[in-house]
């Protein structure tokens, strides 16, 4: 199985487009949206990114007006499905763009607001939540299982935010089996970092810790079956995050991440690809760092080399087998070192079912379900 690439040659432009249309992109909206854009897809990565963002939100305004007019009838599960894909290509379109950008802020504003009305008009089991941490608040999506149930904390990469996380089906896969979802925007992601102002730490247990207190408290949580997931970048969160934080039950990564700081290394003689345009601003914006020394001194702490063995708890380490972002030794550096976990499992997605890609972007239903399942066996939900 291969990753669609609607612009060749162009793998950050199609990471972006293939993420889309595993969240719900329509493949009629998707050519509409990127016919107008193959030329300027031939310059590069970082060149022409301001003509995504034109023909990605000229598509969302479009949806948003067409959802009005469903609501001023009364339909408001129509609605609800137009508004979802509404935000779906306006943070999208906001992902692409350079720290700066004019319209940036606006557009992703406009994305959170699509989102929040999609969520109340469609009805769909996806409250927001705010988390107070130590300098700001940790915002959140969360989904409820009935009774007293089980629950994974979702976290982000680099570059997601928790509508992302969302759509990428986890947490209704995990609804069916009794477990709740607590999608997050950690530090240094989404409305955390974009109206927050929190940067990224590599000591995620600063805000994991207070994620778990929140958790504690609610009357529809099982205290004592609280998981961690996490989504690219979040291959390092959670499993630091886990060491450092015993009340964690079990734990998943969708993707290793074993050595953040020496990809930077790497990525800095061209090697692997990029997660995004633009991307040593991106990562500058995301640690708060006014220069490039700065940015690498903070990611020198990206590493969970030395600190697993303080993982005592069932943990799931999950890669794609044609990973071009992450490759596949830290995935195994992971599950190595992994080893005072009493149920430890490393799983390689291969071309014999897909989602071989960085974190299965060419197909994430097989990452999901395995997933889902494997967490709910380890929780105590069920998968049958």
């Amino acid at each position: 199985m291969a990753m669609f690439q609607y612009f060749p040659n162009n793998y950050v432009w199609n990471l972006s487009v293939d993420i889309a249309i595993e969240s719900g992109a329509r493949i009629g909206e998707i050519e509409e949206m990127c016919r107008p854009l193959l030329e300027a897809a031939q310059s590069g990565e970082d060149a022409g990114t301001p003509q995504f963002m034109r023909e990605w939100v000229k598509m969302a305004d479009k949806l948003v007006v067409l959802a009005a007019e469903d609501e001023a009838l009364g339909r408001h599960l129509s609605a609800g499905t137009k508004l979802q894909r509404a935000s779906l290509y306006y943070i999208t379109a906001e992902r692409m763009q350079g720290q700066g950008t004019p319209e940036r802020n606006a557009t992703f504003a406009k994305g959170q607001d699509s989102f929040r009305r999609a969520m109340a008009l469609g009805q769909e089991n996806a409250e927001r939540v705010e988390i107070a941490i130590p300098g700001g608040m940790v915002p959140g999506v969360f989904t409820q299982a009935p009774g007293k149930a089980p629950v994974v904390v979702f976290v982000n990469g680099l570059d997601s935010c928790k509508e992302l996380l969302y759509w990428t089906g986890l947490p209704q896969a995990l609804l069916r089996r009794g477990i709740s979802t607590l999608c997050i925007d950690q530090p240094g992601s989404g409305e955390a970092l974009r109206s927050g102002g929190l940067h990224a730490t590599h000591e995620s247990e600063r805000w994991a810790t207070p994620v778990v207190d929140w958790l504690e408290k609610l009357a529809g949580v099982d205290a004592t079956r609280i998981g961690l997931s996490g989504i690219s970048l979040g291959g390092y969160f959670v499993p630091r995050a886990v060491a450092f934080e015993p009340r964690v039950a079990a734990a998943a990564v969708w993707g290793a991440n074993h050595d953040w700081a020496e990809v930077q290394q790497k990525r800095l003689r061209r090697e692997g690809e990029n997660p995004v345009p633009h991307y040593w601003n991106h990562v500058m914006w995301v640690f708060g760092a006014k220069d490039m020394d700065e940015f690498l001194d903070k990611a020198a702490g990206m590493t969970l080399e030395g600190i697993l063995d303080r993982i005592t708890v069932p943990f799931l380490v999950t890669h794609g087998d044609n990973d071009r972002q992450i490759g596949r030794d830290y995935a195994h550096r992971t599950y190595d070192q992994l080893v005072n976990s009493p149920k430890r499992e490393l799983k390689f997605f291969t071309e014999r079912e897909g989602g071989v890609e960085h974190v299965g972007v060419d197909n994430m239903s097989f990452g999901r379900d395995f997933i889902a399942d494997w967490l709910a066996e380890a929780l105590g939900g069920h998968v049958a």
